[in-house]
C-alpha cells in the first residue's frame, strides 16, 4: 500500500498538535509503552482528580507520524475520563484493528481511521491508550 495516502494533512496536523501537551516532570503518574512492530515509543504523563479521573495530562513521544497522531487523538479526549473507559477505549481499538468491532466511539478517532489498513502502524496506534492503561488505578 502507498503510505502517502496514510499521511494526510490531517494526520501531520494532528502529529504536530501534539505540542499541545507538552511535557511536565511534575506529573505524578509516568508510564512509557513502545510498539514491537515499528519501534514508536511514547511518554505519558498525567495527574488525576479526586475522583481518579485523567485532570493533566503531558506526552513525549518519538513515533511515526500516525503514532503522533493517535497520541494527540488520545490526549484530546482523555481529560475526565477514568480507568474503565480508558481500558474500554483500548479494547475498542484493539476491536477495531483487528477488523471485529466499528470504529471506536473516541472523539477524532476518524481521522486516523486509514491507518487500520497498514498493520506495521497498529502498534503505534495503541501506545498512549496502553499507556494510559498502566497509570491508571
Amino acid at each position: 500500500m502507498n503510505s502517502a495516502a496514510l499521511y494526510t494533512p490531517t494526520v501531520l496536523a494532528l502529529a504536530t498538535g501534539l505540542a499541545n501537551w507538552p511535557w511536565d516532570d511534575s506529573l505524578p503518574l509516568v508510564a512509557e509503552a513502545r510498539s514491537r512492530s515499528c519501534g514508536s515509543s511514547i511518554k505519558l504523563g498525567i495527574a488525576l482528580d479526586s475522583k481518579t479521573a485523567i485532570e493533566r495530562i503531558a506526552v513525549r513521544s518519538q513515533a511515526c507520524a500516525i503514532g503522533q497522531a493517535a497520541a494527540a487523538v488520545f490526549a484530546g479526549a482523555a481529560i475526565g475520563r477514568d480507568a474503565a473507559a480508558i481500558r474500554n477505549a483500548e479494547q475498542a481499538v484493539r476491536d477495531w484493528l483487528a477488523g471485529t468491532a466499528p470504529l471506536p466511539d473516541w472523539p477524532g478517532f476518524e481521522e486516523i481511521a486509514l491507518a487500520r489498513d497498514y498493520p506495521g502502524r497498529h502498534g503505534a496506534i495503541l501506545l498512549a491508550w496502553q499507556a494510559a492503561s498502566e497509570l491508571l488505578p
